[in-house]
């Protein structure tokens, strides 16, 4: 295959830096747009918070904001419906499906193979590009008549369906939505192939399979996880599309009553099948946002406990099953639908078959640690925090996976507890250690060490403090999706838990600043980093810091060593890199 890189690099602004087909920059570019993302996300977040414990409270700037959805500065149901639906939407789709697999993906998976770019780099700049059509699309909702939809993320039909009837916000915002659901899906399936093709046939001399760092593992198992996900969502958005414009009958029955009025036109349509098809894509969502965290966390805690993976093999095929598991279970998000209890049996097996891989590399991470000498670096002390979450997550996963229980925690708090601390926490937590870790790399400048670890602890206690009071709040019954419980007699001793985590989440945002003060005063003023500040062994670390344009100057690199050759009897340094074929020993 011909190199994209055989020439130089290009000097003007607008072809490095914006339509670029450098995978570095792209990489940067797709890790930026989560970044925006993030804080658009975290920002409806606070404002729902905000409204459950003050209701009642007019807040002026809402009315002239959404002088309809917020007369007088007092949040309707429906408004705030929306700013779930968007805040759900913008994280799962705009910030865990980007920034770990398309950001740090596409900066470091060739690199680590010995590859000067991904396979197709055309390919990849239309993939971000195409990305941020979707972004833009997405935030258009809010400004169009009637606003954001209120359908959720999951955008269940009939309501997303019967269009602007059903609501505010289900007319032209719903329709946006699904557009930019398809264009995102698009971009995912252009960046799957590009990741699957670039791994399966750029790979350096020397770096076979059981040699590459389990980052690479876990993009590829991600990759395709949304190659075959994605392809299955977007053809429920193309029907969901044909029900609302066209009047076909795909997930609209017969007979609706909604607003007191007869839905004509629509025969033969079951809501359930878009649940079918949107979870087929949905539970492997989940570990397309979190398998790469998982492939980060390996690798920080590989490098900083000075110790290679504990059964590194055990992992890559944990890590296969999860992709391969994945793919079976997404019944158990539908337990409540009324399904054959010969089925929900089944789907409940699977969801426990699914925990073995998990608790595998849970505890081969122990085993990484058991012996080491820890260095507790920022990045190292994310990738504990990760470890934590996700075993937290994870055991309030096994309640939900049984469906006598889930018939009780599905529609409460329990349910948001859950998914929050496993797939969005857990996730954030390993792109932060990513941030830190790779910084020095991909800018060439050191992140503050004594400012991350404040971020970190910070950052660690708040979550708890947000995330598992509502395991709690769901053992009550304490309903989700609900704009305000002041009314409701039962939950009246919450509400002060209620006030607590709002609290907390106001101050956990608030310590947000600190990482975005660190992130960009680091990128000019920040100590300039060396070669390998780490002691690492992946190829990454064996260029300079930036990389050049064409990753390794023209020198094809050749692997002789696996990616976690640490502190090895009878070799003088603790570490070999994979492409050392003589490393110095200690003499005997």
């Amino acid at each position: 295959m011909s190199s994209p890189h055989a020439a130089h690099a290009p000097q003007g602004f607008i072809r490095k830096y914006v339509f670029s087909l450098d995978h570095k920059v792209i990489g940067i570019q797709y890790y930026f747009l989560g970044l925006f993302s993030v804080l658009i996300g975290m920002s409806l977040s606070l404002l729902m918070r905000y409204h459950m414990v003050n209701p009642n409270v007019p807040v002026h700037w809402f009315a002239k904001l959404w002088p309809t959805a917020a007369a007088g500065g007092i949040m309707t149901p429906e408004l705030y419906l929306s700013l779930m639906t968007m805040h759900g939407t913008i994280m799962v789709f705009f910030v865990l499906t980007t920034v770990p697999q398309s950001g740090f993906g596409n900066y470091f998976l060739p690199i680590q193979i010995g590859a000067e770019d991904m396979a197709f780099p055309v390919l990849n700049m239309m993939s971000f590009w195409t990305t941020f059509v979707a972004l833009v699309v997405m935030v258009a909702a809010f400004f169009v008549q009637g606003g954001a939809p209120l359908a959720g993320w999951t955008a269940y039909p009939p309501l997303s369906a019967a269009g602007r009837i059903t609501g505010p916000g289900e007319g032209l915002g719903q329709t946006l939505w699904i557009i930019s659901i398809a264009i995102f899906c698009f971009a995912s399936l252009m960046g799957a192939i590009n990741f699957i093709a670039t791994l399966v046939d750029l790979r350096c001399k020397g770096m076979t399979l059981m040699r590459m760092p389990l980052t690479c593992w876990t993009w590829l198992v991600t990759a395709i996880l949304g190659l075959l996900g994605f392809a299955v969502l977007l053809a429920a958005g193309v029907l969901l599309i044909l029900d609302r414009e066209v009047g076909t009958s795909f997930f609209l029955p017969a007979g609706l009553l909604i607003n007191d009025k007869i839905i004509a036109g629509h025969s033969g349509g079951s809501p359930l099948l878009w649940q079918h098809l949107f979870w087929f894509f949905g539970h492997p969502e989940v570990y397309i946002a979190i398998l790469p965290g998982m492939g980060v966390t390996s690798q920080l805690l590989a490098t900083f406990a000075r110790k290679p993976i504990y059964g590194y093999k055990a992992m890559v095929y944990a890590i296969l099953s999860i992709g391969f598991l994945g793919f079976l279970v997404w019944g158990h998000h539908m337990f409540m639908s009324g399904m054959n209890p010969y089925s929900a049996m089944a789907f409940a097996t699977l969801t426990m078959c699914i925990g073995v891989p998990s608790a595998i590399k849970t505890f081969n991470w122990l085993g990484t640690l058991w012996g080491g000498k820890i260095h507790f670096t920022t990045a190292m002390l994310f990738a504990l925090g990760f470890v934590s979450l996700f075993v937290t997550g994870g055991v309030s996963g096994i309640f939900l996976g049984q469906p006598a229980l889930d018939l009780y925690f599905h529609d409460t708090y329990f349910v948001v507890g859950h998914f929050h601390m496993i797939m969005g926490v857990a996730a954030i937590f390993g792109m932060f250690g990513g941030t830190y870790f790779w910084f020095p790399k991909m800018f060439g400048r050191m992140m503050n060490e004594t400012i991350g670890k404040i971020h970190f602890y910070l950052t660690f206690i708040g979550v708890y403090a947000i995330f598992t009071p509502m395991h709690m709040l769901g053992i009550v019954g304490n309903p989700r999706r609900y704009a305000d419980f002041t009314n409701v007699e039962y939950l009246a001793p919450v509400i002060n838990v209620h006030q607590f985590m709002t609290y907390a989440a106001y101050f956990t945002a608030g310590v947000q600043l600190l990482f975005l003060v660190n992130l960009f005063w680091s990128l000019w003023k920040g100590k300039r980093a060396t070669e390998n500040p780490w002691n690492c062994t992946t190829l990454e670390w064996g260029i300079p810091s930036p990389p050049p344009f064409d990753n390794f100057a023209g020198v094809h690199p050749v692997v002789h060593h696996g990616a976690y050759e640490y502190s090895l009897p009878g070799v003088k340094e603790d570490f070999i890199m994979q492409t050392d074929p003589n490393p110095v020993r200690t003499e005997a």
